[in-house]
């Protein structure tokens, strides 16, 4: 398995049971497709530095994971249809 980290940025209108219910889900999926989840640091409301989806702004959320390429992949598509997430980015940290 290798290490990642995760960046999301959530839909700044859902409300604090929502909004947790989400982060839990993303752990979910990890641990779900055989990864281990690692520390998760809240960074909170943030204004964008550009208006994104008429959004000015959002709360942003960082973990760090480790995952095969089959549960990332998988994090990935899960995020891509999810309509609460903003903006995301998986960075692989064994590269740098």
């Amino acid at each position: 398995m290798r290490k990642y980290e995760i960046m999301f940025i959530v839909n700044a209108s859902l409300d604090d049971a929502a909004r947790q219910a989400l982060i839990t889900n993303m752990n979910e999926i990890i641990t779900t497709n055989g990864g281990v989840v690692g520390e998760v640091t809240e960074w909170g409301m943030r204004e964008f530095a550009y208006e994104i989806n008429h959004m000015t702004k959002g709360y942003y959320v960082v973990g760090n994971f480790e995952a095969d390429q089959a549960g990332v992949k998988e994090l990935d598509r899960l995020n891509r249809i999810n309509g609460n997430i903003v903006r995301y980015l998986i960075i692989n940290k064994e590269e740098e």
